[in-house]
């Protein structure tokens, strides 16, 4: 019987986990003689029928050993490469270098980017005119959909001061505070996507970096993943995130006792400092990553920061806001309702609001919504703050259709 030379001195086969960056995942068998290059072939092929056929997509891929965190060489074989049976291997595609331009074009290039400059009103209307109109209700499209989150926005703007005024008169309104404000801080504190986290536990990471990884990156697998290999070298990322820990020890520390003339007094000064700090620790956060894509389209950096502040982050609609009328502007954002308005009085006269009110959880609530609308959802789901925001929709609702 002839049995292949290759096949007789082959080497020991291991069986390697495989990770891709879009969260495909398998086994991969290969002989400890195959070469890192062989081996991502085949990967390719698994993951991206097809791609293997382009010499250059083998190029513009890497495999790194998860657990060292090194990139293997394509030119030598994965014993040489020291990897190990059952290890965790991550197929990343390469980030094509950016190339350094001549002395001679970056006049050029600069001059390109005020070509480019994103056009502002007046040059679109001119660019426009010769356009045939089309028979259509551009007022039902553009105030539609939003209708209800710019309405629930004024709302809330406006129902933050009657919980601060309501507050302010409980004489435990501080402590209820700071009980209620530390929380939440160990909510967030703790909220971690679990299956995310073991996704890249498995896949070598260590959990603390894992978790760091996580929450700059909104729970992002491929992100956080891109995150923790860019930053391996770095000296401060085993350094844990701020937390909010040292001020809620320093706020339970206890307090003098004045008179209560006094008492009042700095109780209510130190009232209006928590809320100081709580607008402070809930404001807005812009996407990164849509900040850099907006501002490579020609728009400076405070529009941008405007436009998605306007719309909840979201790309798509920031630029075309940054592209319309600019309605709402942000000065908007913090106007509150009407107080003499029907919606804002019949939302006061409810009894599940009115309770709300009275709950120190309801107005942190409340200002997080305001900055940071994508948390719409977990204050929905709260046992507290949920049937307030539930009674606040129902009659918005019920006073849209009369």
């Amino acid at each position: 019987m002839f049995v292949q030379e290759e096949k007789i001195f082959a080497g020991k086969v291991l069986r390697l986990h495989i990770c891709a960056s879009d969260g495909a995942e398998w086994l991969e068998e290969a002989t400890e003689d195959t070469s890192v290059e062989k081996l991502k072939e085949r990967c390719l092929k698994h993951c991206a029928p097809g791609s293997s056929e382009d010499p250059k997509s083998v190029s513009h891929h890497k495999l790194i050993h998860a657990a060292s965190e090194r990139v293997l060489s394509d030119a030598r074989t994965i014993l040489e490469e020291s990897v190990q049976d059952e290890d965790v291997l991550l197929l990343i595609r390469k980030r094509a270098p950016s190339p350094l331009p001549k002395m001679a074009e970056v006049s050029a290039e600069e001059k390109k980017k005020q070509e480019q400059k994103a056009p502002d009103r007046d040059a679109i209307f001119r660019a426009t005119a010769n356009l045939p109109s089309r028979d259509m209700d551009r007022a039902a499209v553009q105030t539609s959909p939003r209708d209800f989150q710019t309405e629930l926005r004024k709302i809330l703007v406006s129902l933050i001061e009657v919980a601060q005024k309501l507050l302010a008169l409980n004489p435990d309104a501080v402590e209820l505070f700071k009980k209620a404000n530390a929380m939440l801080d160990e909510d967030e504190d703790e909220r971690v996507d679990e299956a995310a986290l073991r996704q890249l536990t498995e896949m070598g990471f260590p959990e603390s970096r894992a978790v760091k990884a996580l929450r700059l990156n909104h729970m992002s697998v491929p992100q956080a993943m891109e995150w923790l290999i860019e930053h391996a070298e770095d000296p401060t990322i085993d350094t844990p995130l701020p937390g909010p820990a040292a001020g809620r020890a320093a706020a339970a520390g206890p307090s003098a006792g004045p008179s209560a003339e006094e008492g009042d007094e700095e109780a209510r000064d130190e009232l209006t400092e928590i809320f100081k700090k709580i607008r402070r620790k809930r404001e807005f956060r812009a996407d990164a990553r849509a900040v850099v894509s907006l501002m490579e389209m020609g728009f400076d950096e405070k529009e941008v920061m405007d436009a998605l502040r306007v719309n909840n982050n979201q790309q798509n609609a920031a630029c075309e806001w940054l592209l319309g009328d600019r309605k709402p502007s942000p000065e908007e954002l913090d106007q509150g309702i009407d107080p003499e308005s029907p919606l804002f009085q019949a939302i006061l006269d409810n009894p599940v609001v009115q309770l709300g009110l009275t709950n120190p959880k309801t107005l942190l609530a409340f200002e997080d919504m305001l900055e940071n609308p994508l948390n719409s959802t977990q204050w929905m789901n709260d046992p507290e703050t949920g049937p307030v925001m539930l009674q606040i929709s129902r009659v918005f609702q019920t006073l849209n259709r009369s």
